[in-house]
Order: C-alpha cells, then sequence, then structure tokens
C-alpha cells in the first residue's frame, strides 16, 4: 500500500509535527506499507477561489502550486491525515488544500489521527464529512490523543516509554488503524481496477 500522512498544519513550532513523525515511522516498519510524508508547508496553496466546484469544471485551470499538490495526492492508495483541533475544527489550511481535490481520492480509504483537548474529536467529525463529501472512504478506526503532544514526543517522533508501554494506549490503536487501512486499501483497490 502506497501510503501519504498528511501533516496537517503549518503553524511555527507546531507539535503536529511530532505526532505526524510518529505515526510515519510506525507505518515505515510494516512490510506491506511504502510511506510518504506529505507536509502542507512544502504545498503553499492560494486560498481557493475557483468559480464551482472542481469536479464539475470541464475548463478548470490550475496553477502550478495546485496542479503539484493534486497530482502528488492522486499518487497514493491510501492516507492518513494528522490535524490538531482548532477552534472545534480543522485548520484553514488543511480545508483549503482539501478543497481543490476533485477526484484524487475518489474511492480511496483515509484514516484520522487527531489531538486536542477533546482529542481533536470535533476536527475528526468535520473531517469526516470533508472527506466523504470529496468522494473518499473515512474508515472507522481513527486514534484520537488527548494528551500533551509535546510532552509525550520528542522531536523525531518518539513516544515516551511510559505512554508505550500502555496495554491498549497509542501503540496499539495505531497498529490496529494501519492494519485496518490496509484492508480497506486492498479492497477498494481491487474494485477500483475491476471497474476500468
Amino acid at each position: 500500500m502506497k501510503l501519504a500522512i498528511i501533516l496537517g498544519s503549518t503553524r511555527p513550532q507546531r507539535q503536529t509535527s511530532k505526532l505526524a513523525a510518529w505515526v510515519f515511522n510506525k507505518a515505515q516498519k510494516m512490510p506491506s506499507i511504502e510511506a510518504e510524508m506529505l507536509d502542507l508547508q512544502d504545498y503553499p496553496l492560494p486560498f481557493f477561489d475557483e468559480p464551482m466546484s472542481p469536479r464539475y469544471n470541464p475548463k478548470r485551470q490550475l496553477s502550478a502550486a495546485a496542479q503539484k499538490w493534486l497530482t502528488k495526492l492522486e499518487s497514493f492508495d491510501a492516507y492518513i491525515i494528522v490535524t490538531p483541533e482548532y477552534n472545534h475544527s480543522i485548520p484553514a489550511v488543511l480545508k483549503n488544500a482539501l478543497d481543490y481535490i476533485d477526484w484524487q481520492i475518489s474511492k480511496k480509504p483515509l484514516a484520522i489521527v487527531s489531538h486536542g483537548s477533546a482529542g481533536g474529536a470535533r476536527a475528526a467529525g468535520h473531517l469526516k464529512q470533508i472527506i466523504s463529501e470529496n468522494r473518499g472512504v473515512a474508515i472507522s478506526s481513527n486514534l484520537a490523543l488527548t494528551m500533551r503532544i509535546g510532552e509525550i514526543f520528542d522531536e523525531n517522533g518518539t513516544l515516551a516509554e511510559e505512554v508505550a508501554k500502555q496495554p491498549h494506549g497509542p501503540e496499539t490503536v495505531l497498529q490496529n488503524l494501519l492494519q485496518e487501512l490496509q484492508w480497506y486499501s486492498d479492497a477498494l483497490l481491487s474494485a477500483r481496477l475491476k471497474s476500468v
């Protein structure tokens, strides 16, 4: 499975990058996964201002920045979006990047890893609606962390030992999420190939 881990925050001194690094490191250790980090800092997009939905615009004109983002996005089989919660929702930069999508994630699975005072639950809920409208498949497994990211992860995405040892803690939840995402990726890829 070719997996994109989308880092959904571009704030200076963001803590989400530590969480995304941990997800990336764990995914890379699975033999069936080829993971790549997509940091939205590397895809600076202007505010979406197209005259209609990208899915219904036959004369769509893409900027070089938008083309780079969409071409990269389309090259994956599955996605994990790692997001903080800002004001009970997702960061504006993440919403803007998702607004550019037309068919790149259609019929492909996406999982959500979120963090915040309520585990990023409200951001995750909004994100599932956005994914669905973009014709992606939001899987039921997700990972929501209420713990302070800066206190349990180091700069390289290494989880603190006392948290890593928890029997039903983040390590177990992420492992189960990755396995479920692999299952959906295999099933949906097979279905997409049959419909070609």
